[in-house]
């Protein structure tokens, strides 16, 4: 059979025998010509697709302050969840964390603390002494941590990318663009979403009560919906953020890169969120209740075969897009065995005023293996005991 299924794109999200990844519409990204912001560099996205909103040179290297430890933060997190390490673990300091510099909690030579402490003194005043120490810890060495944040930057494809560091002080040859900015923050906040328990922190303790935390990200206090994400400040990259923010189930990430003044750095983020908001919308995308769980399947050891949908989960728009937004499924009337788990047997597609927008298979959940003599037999005996 052949089904074509017309739908507005607002219901309720997919079952969980669905996948969900986002699709969008054609959408032309704004440049400086259409409005300018105080720095060098810019870029906004949309956070589950990662279409491009806005560019101002996102792909001119440059230092990124302690936006570096984006990258440091994304390499914890993933070692917390391989079990490698655990929150509760005391992290020890070396002569080397100590003697960072720059922003810092003043960690002293064979102090320990907590891995989760270290990560709010990270997180929340951006140390550079924390963000070394826990690099020692889960690397080993500082240099063996970079050299795994410089692995995971190309396994990201942030081509124009390299760290010397795992805090972010200026170094020779510790570059980066907007535009990977931009694509490791999408990385942290779409796959280690317990990233905005601790950057969402305004204000914090530690040792007791003695060390005092103030968020760096002024932008908490004062726009709706922001979630994150790092500020950073050196001589050589300037003022800079990403910041990441959600409404109405709309995530955006801004980057701004060298701007001359924190006032100047809020206010740029804060306009391209605004632009972000103002002009666009995530809509959610449902195949209906009558979509099959399964398929049948003839000439085999089972009568049908269960399905897997990978569907549009939520569909980034212009606001005020009055071309019709559908989704089609075709699917056979049946299946011939044998069927092998993963087997595309259908396609659902997306589309836009009439554009195919994007497609997405529909493939078999399991294994089905064709009839055989033997089975066949088996059958014919279990039939005939069954009726005696």
């Amino acid at each position: 059979m052949r089904k074509i299924l017309t739908l507005l794109l607002c219901g309720a999200l997919l079952a969980s025998c669905f996948t969900l990844p986002a699709a969008a519409v054609a959408i032309t990204p704004a440049t400086p010509a259409d409005f300018d912001l105080p720095c060098q560099a810019a870029i906004l996205v949309d956070l589950d697709t990662g279409t491009v909103l806005y560019e101002k040179n996102a792909d001119e290297q440059r230092p990124i302050a302690s936006i570096t430890k984006v990258m440091t933060l994304l390499l914890t997190f993933r070692a917390l969840e391989a079990g490698k390490v655990r929150l509760t673990d005391l992290v020890p300091v070396s002569e080397h964390a100590y003697g960072m510099g720059g922003s810092q909690i003043w960690l002293e030579p064979g102090e320990e603390m907590t891995l989760d402490d270290m990560l709010k003194a990270i997180c929340i005043s951006s140390a550079n002494d924390a963000a070394v120490a826990v690099a020692e810890y889960i690397g080993g060495s500082e240099d063996a941590f970079v050299q795994q944040m410089n692995a995971e930057a190309a396994r990201l494809g942030m081509a124009s990318t390299h760290f010397e560091n795992a805090c972010g002080l200026d170094e020779t040859g510790h570059l980066s663009t907007a535009r990977d900015v931009a694509v490791m923050s999408r990385e942290m906040l779409l796959h280690h979403t317990e990233i905005a328990h601790y950057c969402t922190i305004w204000t914090d303790t530690l040792r007791g009560g003695e060390t005092q935390l103030v968020n760096t990200n002024k932008l908490l206090k004062s726009y709706p919906g922001i979630t994150g994400l790092k500020t950073g400040t050196t001589g050589g990259a300037g003022v800079c953020i990403t910041a990441s923010a959600e409404r109405d189930g709309l995530g955006l990430v801004a980057v701004i890169l060298g701007a001359p003044s924190g006032k100047d750095r809020f206010d740029a983020a804060r306009t391209l969120l605004d632009y972000g908001f103002a002009n666009y919308q995530s809509l959610v995308a449902e195949l209906p209740g009558d979509a099959p769980d399964t398929l049948p399947v003839t000439h085999g050891a089972a009568e049908t075969v269960p399905l897997t949908y990978t569907a549009p989960g939520s569909v980034l728009t212009a606001k005020g897009d009055a071309a019709p937004l559908e989704v089609h499924l075709d699917l056979p009337q049946s299946v011939e065995a044998p069927v092998t788990a993963g087997q595309q047997l259908g396609t659902v597609t997306l589309t836009h005023g009439g554009q195919t927008v994007a497609e997405y298979p529909v493939t078999a959940a399991d294994d089905v293996a064709a009839l055989s003599f033997g089975l066949c037999f088996v059958r014919l005996v279990e039939a005939c005991l069954m009726h005696g």
